[in-house]
């Protein structure tokens, strides 16, 4: 049974996104780290939406790749006309050759699944990242479930992953919750540069902003 489905729910969000969407905006984490990039690096957003990121790592003059499993924010990039090269794919079988990208960025995505999913993922970020590249990213902090459980009834299952009663959300999907310690676990192969536990907009949205170092 497939646990990385919140791709469902993304692609009717992005058929009808509003043009004052925060999911038009970039994340300042994310410019800050493009701002060490060498000229022209190459840079995979895995999970790209709408192409937030994509689009203004582009604008700096990267060569960048926007890939996700829902075709509807890949139309959006390709009717900007800007020169990224879309791509329909899924996040744990990455369609690129070994050692293809200089920096690899995944946003609020590689966490919608059970850890098969996501170790997978991982290592086909570790696979397809240069010796040395960056990995910015975010994971979900264990210190916001008791705040999803206080709002909709909820099952694990499987370690770490949960779906809830929450229609109309992608938490019907599978998420999954870890703390620094497995955080740390899963990403093996990688240098950490930066880990932060940080709230979000909403009381209690706790995700893990993490920096990693592909090891040679």
């Amino acid at each position: 049974m497939k646990s990385d489905t919140a791709d469902q729910h993304w692609n009717d969000q992005w058929a009808g996104i509003e043009e004052n969407s925060k999911w038009l905006s970039p994340e300042a984490d994310v410019m800050r780290w493009a701002a060490e990039f060498a000229p022209g690096s190459s840079v995979l957003d895995l999970g790209a939406g709408v192409g937030r990121h994509a689009l203004a790592l582009a604008a700096k003059g990267h060569q960048v790749t926007a890939l996700d499993a829902a075709p509807e924010g890949l139309s959006a990039i390709d009717a900007t006309g800007a020169e990224v090269a879309t791509v329909l794919g899924r996040m744990d079988q990455l369609p690129f050759e070994d050692r293809s990208f200089d920096h690899l960025l995944s946003w609020n995505v590689i966490y919608h699944g059970d850890e098969t999913i996501l170790l997978n993922t991982i290592n086909e970020i570790r696979r397809v990242l240069k010796p040395g590249g960056t990995f910015l990213g975010t994971m979900l902090s264990k210190r916001r479930l008791p705040f999803e459980q206080a709002k909709y009834p909820g099952r694990e299952i499987g370690r770490n992953a949960w779906v809830f009663d929450a229609p109309g959300t992608d938490k019907i999907h599978p998420h999954y919750f870890c703390n620094a310690a497995e955080l740390l676990a899963l990403f093996s192969g990688f240098e950490t540069l930066w880990l932060e536990d940080r709230e979000h907009d909403t009381p209690g949205s706790y995700h893990w902003h993490l920096k990693m170092e592909r090891l040679s």
